[in-house]
């Protein structure tokens, strides 16, 4: 694919179960407040900011009967969006990339994405990654990502190549060895003065959360089994 991704294997929407696009929706939802209130936890979080890591371990473990979860925003030039339940999470433009840590229970759990463009620019460029933080190991699994630009602009191009590449999707789990699956996609797209780039964009899902604990390292044959 030509949107690149980080990971190509990473599938990202379950069409069957209710995954669309609405690019002429009559107006689009307000963007939130420019800042991040949500109820972060772990030891790399503090007030309402948090340190990103590539090391599972460092994000530390979620007490018994949640399951932590990494949200990263960016790399992106752009203003970006993420929420889960009733916690937004923001990325602004002074930086390149936010992290943010939550626990999650067992359970569905709304969730969305909101990107818009940044002052004098065309369009945006977007990425949210959502990873599980398994206890064994630990290990991070990508639970969701939904990538457009970044590096670059969105544009109609891009959003139409990746609308067919998660229709290849079965099943809504993402992460295979992991515990959640993505269900019910949703998305539209703002204004767009060229008619190629989009000025705003805003895509709903939930997040199926499993009770089970993944027990198998990410990219392990055996998880397309289970």
């Amino acid at each position: 694919m030509s949107l690149g991704f980080s990971r190509p294997a990473l599938a990202l929407v379950l069409f069957a179960l209710g995954c669309g696009a609405n690019t002429s929706a009559p107006s689009m939802p307000p963007a939130p407040e420019p800042t991040t209130q949500a109820t972060l936890a772990g030891p790399l979080c503090e007030s309402q900011s948090c340190t990103c890591t590539d090391d599972p371990a460092a994000a530390g473990e979620a007490p018994e009967g949640f399951k932590r979860f990494k949200v990263e925003l960016g790399p992106s030039e752009s203003e970006l969006w993420g929420t889960i339940d009733g916690n937004t999470f923001y990325k602004g433009v002074e930086r390149a990339t936010e992290c943010y840590y939550v626990d999650l229970a067992v359970g569905d759990h709304p969730m969305s994405v909101r990107a818009k463009a940044a002052s004098g620019k065309a369009s945006f460029g977007a990425r949210m990654l959502v990873s599980e933080i398994g206890a064994a190991g630990p290990w991070f699994f990508d639970s969701f990502e939904f990538r457009c630009g970044a590096p670059g602009l969105c544009d109609n191009q891009a959003l139409s190549e990746w609308k067919q590449w998660i229709a290849t999707d079965d099943a809504g789990k993402h992460a295979p060895c992991g515990s959640v699956r993505i269900l019910g996609v949703d998305w539209q797209t703002g204004r767009m003065p060229d008619n190629v780039h989009p000025e705003d964009f805003f895509l709903e899902a939930t997040m199926k959360i499993y009770k089970f604990l993944p027990h198998n390292p990410p990219g392990t044959a055996e998880c397309k089994k289970e």
